[in-house]
């Protein structure tokens, strides 16, 4: 028998959860997330493992699905001392690195910014030769005064040639302790997006390090030797050296996990996820078990970005969010939320602050604290309150449906308690067992993917050659990852004819997930 622990951190709560190799749940906890993050973390751990009386040496794995990186970049702390140099001279001269990023972030990582000559085409030809004397130039100068790396190419995804090369000469001159992010490996075509995506990725990877290494040391204080997990954004996990490399990938694992959770725990495979924390609710798309990703450019930390993203509506309703009543009869639900400290300042527990929990209890939604405490609120008024914050979950489903027609919601979350078993344009409304750590089981059960996500020019390979080339290089990724060869499936598959490129080019994205591999 060996277990296995998942942890997912909110802005509200950090859950977590130990799992049989069955996927059982054998124990599982809620706790206040924490300001560092991390104490939160190694508490929730310590109470998980307290409660499931299993043997220390029989729980082999370790998931974390944390909101570190995303943080660092929001909050402009602990961030890395980064260059950036942009291969694509002459032809990118007009516009320059880090344009549109809020001036604060780019005093931050602005400092050391470079484009060299080099670049490819759109159809993978030169743009100009590689100017690798001027890359030995810049490394020189920056040695010592940074410690991670940005390269960003022309049309990179379609050619990764000069990005190789300047990573070789990065480390000759730097050395391996330096890391350099390179952006085919990371964003898409649409070169300012990816390259600030990467320079992004840069910046966060001592952020990564130091949660690795912590939450390792933390296990072993503990007295247990396991492999340790970081979920990433499209609901799968990477192994620890995977994540300090791409550590931009664990921004917005958190409602994946709820979605990937909420899939197994409802036996479903497309639906529609409602994850309502304390502070937020997220609405998000299950399609054959994994996120619809989206197709837009995403914003993180006000730089805009084009590397793989979940499809999420996030509001500002939570079971902390707070219910301001005016004079008039007339209210406003949030987005402001007590969060965490809904069982100090919420009125059933002795609060006085009206928050949605409240209205829920006063009107006999939920059984949470003492209902005693609302019984003298105005139970006409907070029918409309309520009928506001159900209208509000509602419209987010609308939004994100392809069609008219109801489907399947899946409800998750500690927050869930406020929304009733019938909701406009649902087929049926699914409230699995455990669904308040669904977040947490999400981590646990998660499996290993790689993607590619490239164009490429069909007339070269044709089309059938050309995806299995593409299935080929995502299958590989994912055994880099951590993934069990044996088990590993294409999930999904994309190919998208770009009509105003020559050579037939098609943009093609792959997914491969399977089992975690038991020689990780």
């Amino acid at each position: 028998m060996s277990y296995r622990i998942g942890i997912d951190v909110g802005g509200t709560n950090t859950d977590a959860v130990l799992l049989d190799n069955e996927y059982r749940v054998i124990a599982q906890t809620k706790s206040s997330t924490t300001e560092d993050v991390s104490s939160g973390i190694y508490a929730a751990m310590r109470d998980v493992i307290g409660n499931s009386g299993v043997p220390l040496d029989q729980i082999r794995y370790a998931m974390l699905g944390t909101t570190h990186c995303t943080n660092a970049l929001v909050e402009r702390k602990r961030l890395n001392q980064i260059a950036s140099i942009r291969i694509g001279a002459p032809a990118t001269l007009a516009v320059k690195p880090l344009v549109g990023v809020p001036d604060d972030l780019r005093q931050l990582l602005g400092k050391y910014t470079y484009i060299v000559r080099g670049g490819h085409e759109f159809n993978g030809a030169e743009i100009t030769k590689l100017d690798e004397e001027e890359l030995y130039r810049i490394a020189h100068e920056i040695k010592g005064s940074v410690d991670s790396v940005a390269v960003t190419s022309v049309f990179s995804p379609v050619s990764k040639q000069h990005e190789l090369r300047a990573a070789e000469i990065l480390h000759e001159v730097l050395g391996d302790t330096v890391p350099v992010s390179l952006s085919h490996e990371i964003g898409s075509v649409g070169l300012m997006e990816r390259e600030n995506a990467t320079i992004l990725n840069a910046a966060v990877v001592q952020v990564a390090k130091t949660t690795a290494e912590g939450f390792k040391n933390a296990l072993m204080e503990e007295g247990i030797d396991a492999k340790v997990f970081f979920g990433q954004n499209d609901g799968t996990l990477m192994n620890v050296e995977y994540a300090i490399k791409y550590p931009i990938l664990t921004i917005a694992c958190g409602p994946t996990n709820s979605i990937r959770g909420a899939s197994y725990l409802a036996g479903l495979s497309n639906a529609l996820i409602v994850d309502v924390g304390g502070t937020t609710t997220d609405v998000g798309v299950l399609i054959n078990s994994f996120p619809r990703e989206s197709s837009l450019a995403v914003e993180i930390g006000g730089a805009r970005t084009n590397f793989r993203m979940p499809d999420l509506i996030s509001i500002g309703l939570g079971g902390g969010t707070i219910v301001h009543m005016n004079e008039n009869g007339s209210f406003t639900v949030g987005p402001d939320s007590v969060g965490y400290r809904l069982r100090e300042k919420g009125l059933v527990f002795g609060g006085d602050t009206l928050a949605t929990t409240d209205v829920a209890v006063a009107l006999g939604k939920a059984d949470i604290g003492d209902r005693a405490k609302v019984a003298h609120l105005d139970i006409a008024i907070l029918e409309r309150v309520y009928a506001r914050i159900v209208g509000m979950v509602e419209e987010a489903i609308d939004k994100m449906k392809t069609s008219a027609d109801p489907v399947p919601v899946i409800l998750v979350g500690g927050g869930s308690i406020l929304l009733p078993n019938q909701l406009q344009g649902a087929s049926e409304v699914i409230r699995p067992n455990h669904y308040g750590v669904a977040n947490a089981i999400g981590a646990g059960i998660a499996q290993v993917s790689g993607q590619i996500e490239r164009v490429f020019a069909l007339d070269e390979l044709g089309r059938e050659k050309t995806l299995e080339l593409a299935k080929k290089i995502a299958i590989e990724e994912a055994i880099a990852a951590g993934a069990e060869p044996e088990t590993i499936s294409i999930v999904d598959i994309e190919d998208v004819p770009l009509a105003y490129l020559p050579g037939n080019a098609t943009r093609v994205r792959v997914k491969a997930a399977g089992n975690l591999s038991v020689n990780q």
